[in-house]
């Protein structure tokens, strides 16, 4: 059995205002499914991208602004929507207070493709879940 404590994972940044932790994937050995918790402060946001995997965003704890393809609209604590995989999306907090979101992928290993660099290191490629030698030759891949 894996479990995991969301309120005691260490939340690394990943952007301005944005911190998160992928706690299960196929790294600790799942085979259908990854999990992201994000934390948002106000102001924060994750930048558009788009996911290799179908993705559930269940909002936890405050509210986000999401837009999904064309859509656009606030989800509230104890709302969810679904991403399909390759839409471009991106959420942002405009409250006041810190936003959670848990997000679940519909496959162990997901491959994230940023419209612009993201993150500390201004990555546009970034892989959960992954062995190293596949992000390499998705990236090279991505270079040609």
């Amino acid at each position: 059995m894996l479990t995991v404590d969301l309120n005691a994972l260490e939340l690394p940044d990943r952007g301005p205002g944005l911190r998160a932790a992928f706690p299960i994937s196929s790294a600790e050995g799942t085979s259908g499914l990854a999990i992201v918790w994000i934390e948002l402060v106000p102001g924060g946001r994750l930048s558009e991208h788009t996911d290799s995997a179908e993705e559930l965003l269940f909002v936890v704890e405050g509210e986000v602004e999401a837009s999904v393809g064309s859509e656009q609209g606030t989800l509230h604590a104890g709302e969810a929507a679904v991403v399909p995989a390759l839409v471009p999306h991106r959420l942002r907090n405009d409250s006041g207070e810190t936003a959670r979101v848990l997000g679940v992928f519909a496959g162990s290993t997901n491959v994230a493709v940023f419209t612009e660099p993201h993150g500390p290191n201004g990555e546009q490629v970034f892989v959960v879940g992954a062995p190293l030698p596949l992000m390499s030759a998705l990236e090279e891949t991505l270079a040609v």
